[in-house]
Parts: C-alpha cells; sequence; structure tokens
C-alpha cells in the first residue's frame, strides 16, 4: 500500500448517466461530467436535485440505467470485485459518523484495515498516523460517547483515508454538525486534496463549502445546470 505522500488521485468521469425510480421520479438525466485527480469538487442543489443518487451511482453502490461511470480508468458497473475496488481506491464519508459505540477512536479507525493488514500493531500503528492528520492523536483512545459531534466526525474521516483512498467521497459530512465544526471538517477535506493528491467530491448544503472547493457542479431536476471552477480561498479553520 502507497504512503500517502505517494498517492495520486483518481479520475472521475460520468458519461451521460440517466437514473429512474419507477416512471414518475428521473433522479438524473444525461449528466456528465470529469473530476480531475486531485481536484476538491462541490456538488450541490436543492433537495432531490440528484446530488446523493449521483455520489450513489459513482461509487457503485446502485446503477444508472444508461450511460457510464469510470474511477481511475475502471468501468464501475463492470467490476469483478466491486467490494475490494471500493476498499482499496474509494473512501467514504457520510452524514452520520457510524462509529462503534463500543470501540475507541482508534479502534474504529482500524477496522477498515481488517481484511488486509495481518498484524495488530500495524493495524493501530496507521489508524494512530491517520487520527494525526485529522488533528485527533491525542483523542485516540477516547470512546465517540466522550468525543464531541465534530470529534466524531473527525475520525469518520481518519476511518475513510487510513487506507489512503485515491478518491474520497463525502455525503453532507457537515450536515449534523454546528458552524464551527462544519468549516473545521471542510477544512480537513480541503487539506486531504492540496496536500496528498486525494480526488474529493462532496454533496453539501453547507454554504461555507464552497470557500473551500476548486469547482461547484450545482444540479437541479437531475441535471446539472452550473459547472463553475473556482479560485480556492479558504475560509476559517482550512488547515486545521
Amino acid at each position: 500500500m502507497a504512503a500517502p505522500g505517494d498517492l495520486s488521485g483518481a479520475e472521475v468521469v460520468v458519461e451521460h448517466v440517466s437514473r429512474s425510480f419507477g416512471a414518475r421520479v428521473t433522479a438524473l438525466e444525461d449528466v456528465s461530467l470529469r473530476v480531475a485527480p486531485g481536484e476538491f469538487a462541490l456538488l450541490t442543489g436543492p433537495s432531490g436535485a440528484g446530488k446523493s443518487t449521483l455520489l450513489n451511482c459513482i461509487a457503485g453502490f446502485d446503477r444508472p440505467d444508461g450511460g457510464r461511470v469510470t474511477i481511475a480508468g475502471a468501468d464501475v458497473a463492470a467490476l469483478e470485485e466491486p467490494a475490494r475496488f471500493r476498499r482499496e481506491v474509494v473512501g467514504f464519508v457520510f452524514q452520520l459518523h457510524h462509529l462503534i459505540a463500543g470501540l475507541t477512536a482508534e479502534e474504529n479507525v482500524e477496522v477498515p484495515l481488517i481484511p488486509d493488514v495481518r498484524r495488530r500493531t500495524d493495524r493501530l500503528a496507521r489508524a494512530r498516523a491517520a487520527l494525526a492528520q485529522v488533528g485527533l492523536a491525542e483523542r485516540a483512545t477516547h470512546l465517540p460517547a466522550e468525543l464531541s459531534g465534530g470529534e466524531r466526525q473527525r475520525v469518520a474521516l481518519a476511518r475513510a483515508i487510513v487506507r489512503h483512498p485515491r478518491l474520497l467521497l463525502a455525503d453532507e459530512p457537515t450536515g449534523a454538525l454546528d458552524s464551527a465544526a462544519g468549516e473545521e471538517v471542510l477544512g480537513l477535506l480541503g487539506r486531504l486534496a492540496r496536500e496528498h493528491g486525494i480526488t474529493v467530491l462532496l454533496v453539501s448544503h453547507d454554504p461555507g463549502a464552497e470557500r473551500h472547493v476548486d469547482r461547484v457542479i450545482e444540479l437541479l431536476d437531475g441535471r446539472i445546470v452550473r459547472d463553475a471552477p473556482l479560485s480556492r480561498a479558504p475560509g476559517p479553520g482550512a488547515g486545521a
């Protein structure tokens, strides 16, 4: 497994993707986009615009009715071992942290390493390094109940990056946080893109998100209505 400094981000290509649910709900309609390696892109738009459906199609959790998604040149729908591909290439952060209550922070971060890293000392060393990346080295042995909401989400972020993914998919990771904690998480995501070259695709309604990203992709009624590159100017908390 490559060290974080040796990584290159994964290119994401979405080509003419459509997805419907039943006869009346069209979640995505002929969506095409490319996210470059190491880019930090924001998917935004009102509720029901198709943001999470698009993220699920990119992740391979859902299959489009038409079109194609490739990650690092691999056709997501044609993968022979999709779970292994996701484990090795993609990291995920969600609105709810989904930490295991009876495990410490470092043990929660260790979990994704269990299938492939045999020695527990190696797993814990990597878990502690990931926690240090998100500024929680001193909280490694604390249980989730002993952490603030922002700290729990940062543990979830450490868990997502502990395998050094090339692509990080984040679905409303600040939705359950106050503004200060949310700003901190957004800053950390920006730092991962800048310093480690990870491609980051963020779904968010957070009004502060645009201050951290390279590009805003806005969806409405299942279509892209705005695709605008930005000159990143990190807000407070960036690089924390």
